[in-house]
């Protein structure tokens, strides 16, 4: 059952209205779902990574996202460029960080971009634990830890950052350090559908650019969306392959009186 406190079904609604611009900087495997997604859900995505462009187009944008998937030395430059931008105007921006314990070059991106001060990090169990600075399990892009054992070190993370913190999984956990959520939904091939997580950090900027003022219900909202057409779409689809284009028509179809009565929340 939905929380009538949190206002997720006004901030889709405002996306919709909207149609904010959201500059996206992805993996390269991500680029043609989250476009896809943001353009179903109502909002206008932009692909601008480039170090020449990306800080200044990250001052037109309603929010920056990025991702740090595939990485190289010049787009890490673009990132550091984006978020610097997006921090010195109050754009809010959200990290994702994708295996950032995997290697040294990413040990160190991550480490210069989390000190920008990010509004939002999403990421699963396993890259929010390790960069909260507990031992994690996680194998590659995979997490090999449950969002649930990720909560302490979510919330211990949000604190240190003084940002909003979500956990992605079976269970979905957001939280500011103080006030946490649990999101119930999604189903078990979404993870099968590459570069989905992806697309929903995405999702949560085009939520954030609408609601800058509440970050924790913009993720929310970003995150609830996904779970309740993940859950309906699960029910339908036939695998993997038929999955993703039930699923964006699904983001595009959904209005906010259906949102709401299918999101199921739980303030802890």
């Amino acid at each position: 059952m939905t929380d009538t406190s949190l206002p997720c079904g006004d901030i889709l609604s405002a996306m919709r209205q909207k149609n904010p611009l959201v500059q996206c900087i992805t993996n390269d495997v991500a680029m043609n779902i989250a476009a896809n997604v943001l353009l179903a859900a109502g909002a206008s995505p932009a692909m601008v990574s480039a170090e020449e462009e990306a800080g200044e187009f990250a001052g037109l944008a309603g929010a920056v996202t990025i991702n740090i998937g595939t990485l190289w030395a010049g787009g890490v430059a673009g990132m550091r460029e984006a978020a610097r931008a997006a921090t010195a105007a109050g754009i809010p921006w959200v990290l994702d960080p994708v295996a950032h314990y995997a290697t040294g070059f990413r040990r160190k991106a991550i480490a210069e971009l989390i000190a920008l001060n990010p509004t939002i990090v999403r990421g699963n169990a396993s890259e929010i634990m390790a960069l909260a600075g507990e031992t994690a399990r996680g194998q590659g892009v995979d997490s090999g830890d449950s969002a649930r054992s990720a909560q302490a070190a979510a919330t211990a993370l949000a604190q240190r950052q003084h940002c909003i913190v979500a956990v992605t999984g079976d269970v979905d956990f957001v939280t500011d350090g103080a006030r946490s959520i649990d999101i119930e939904g999604g189903s078990p091939v979404m993870p099968k559908v590459t570069a989905i997580g992806c697309a929903l950090t995405c999702l949560v900027g085009a939520c954030v650019a609408v609601a800058p003022g509440q970050p924790l219900e913009a993720t929310v909202t970003a995150l609830g969306l996904f779970a309740v057409c993940g859950e309906d779409v699960g029910r339908r689809a036939q695998g993997p392959g038929s999955f993703q284009p039930l699923f964006l028509d699904a983001l595009h179809a959904i209005d906010s009186v259906q949102f709401v009565s299918n999101l199921r929340v739980k303030v802890l």
